[in-house]
C-alpha cells in the first residue's frame, strides 16, 4: 500500500552538496546552537531544539536529518501505537532521537536507544539530547550498530523492540533486521520504520519486507540468503508512505508491521 506525500511547504534546508556529511559541520552544529541567542529557552524544550536545528540546516549547511515532514509520520505513529521501547539505528546529530524521544515520553514510554557507530556524532546526540531535558528517556549507544544490538541483548538490557528506526547504513538495513528477528527483539506488534527508501532507495530491504513467509522460506532453501537468516515465519505488512527530505526533494518511508508467526 501506498500512502502519498502532503505537499511540500515553508523553508526547505540548505542543497545537498557532494560531501554532505562528517566534514566538521556536526561540530559546527553544536557550537552555533550553544552560541544562539535563544540557548535559554532550548533548556529543556525539544522542540525549540529542533527548530535551532533546522535553522542551522536552512541557513548554513545541509543536514541529513529526517525532517520535520517524515518525522511528524513518526511521531504521529508514536502517539498512535504509544511503544515502550524504541531502537533507533544511525543517530547522527540528534534529531530523530530528540523528536521521537519526546513523543515517546510523551506517551509513558520506557526507553530510546540511539544507536551510532560514529563516537563524534554520538557525542552530538548526547549533548542535544541533554539540552532538549530527555536525558532519562534516550540512551546513546556507540558502536557498530549489529555489534552495539548484540551487546544490549546479551546484556539483558534489551530483550523486545516495540518500534525500530532505521536510518544507517543502507545495506545494513536487511541484516540488522534480521539479526533482530534472530534475537527474538522482533515478534507480533514489532514496527520497523526504514527511512530514505527512495532517496538514495533500498530496494534489497523492501523486497525483503515485502516478501511472504513462502518466498523467504524459499531463498533460504535455495541458500540465496546470507547470514544473519532471520525469521522467515514472521508475516509483515508494509506500507510505503510517500514524503519530503527536509531539503525538499522527494522520499518515503517503508513501515512494516509484523502481524503475525506462522507456524
Amino acid at each position: 500500500m501506498t500512502i502519498q506525500k502532503r505537499s511540500f511547504h515553508g523553508e526547505a534546508y540548505q542543497p545537498q552538496e557532494e560531501i554532505y556529511f562528517d566534514d566538521g559541520r556536526e561540530i559546527e552544529l553544536l557550537h552555533f546552537i550553544y552560541g544562539h541567542p535563544l540557548l535559554e529557552s532550548m533548556r529543556g524544550n525539544p522542540q525549540k531544539v529542533l527548530d535551532a536545528i533546522d535553522e542551522y540546516g536552512k541557513t548554513r549547511k545541509y543536514l541529513m536529518n529526517i525532517g520535520e515532514y517524515k518525522s511528524k509520520t513518526v511521531t504521529d505513529l508514536i502517539r498512535e501505537e504509544k511503544p515502550r521501547v524504541i531502537v533507533e539505528l544511525g543517530g547522527y546529530v540528534g534529531y530523530s532521537a530528540i523528536a521521537f524521544g519526546k513523543a515517546l515520553r510523551d506517551v509513558g514510554g520506557g526507553r530510546y536507544y540511539s544507536l551510532e557507530m560514529n563516537p563524534e556524532f554520538a557525542a552530538v546526540i548526547s549533548s542535544l539530547v541533554d539540552l532538549a531535558g530527555l536525558s532519562d528517556i534516550v540512551k546513546v549507544v556507540v558502536g557498530p550498530s549489529s555489534a552495539s544490538i548484540q551487546r544490549l541483548y546479551k546484556q539483558g538490557v534489551l530483550n523486545h523492540i516495540d518500534l525500530l528506526f532505521l536510518d544507517h547504513y543502507k545495506p545494513a538495513y536487511t541484516s540488522d533486521l534480521k539479526l533482530c528477528e534472530e534475537l527474538g527483539l522482533v515478534s507480533t506488534g514489532t514496527i520497523s520504520v526504514a527511512d530514505n527508501v527512495v532517496k538514495p532507495g533500498n530496494p534489497p530491504y523492501l523486497e525483503y519486507v515485502r516478501s511472504s513467509v513462502e518466498e523467504k522460506k524459499g531463498k533460504l532453501l535455495n541458500g540465496d540468503e546470507k547470514n544473519p537468516r532471520g525469521n522467515p515465519n514472521l508475516i509483515y505488512d508494509s506500507q510505503f508512505v510517500e514524503g519530503w527530505e527536509p531539503s525538499g526533494v522527494p522520499d518515503a518511508l517503508e513501515i512494516t508491521r509484523c502481524i503475525g508467526v506462522e507456524s
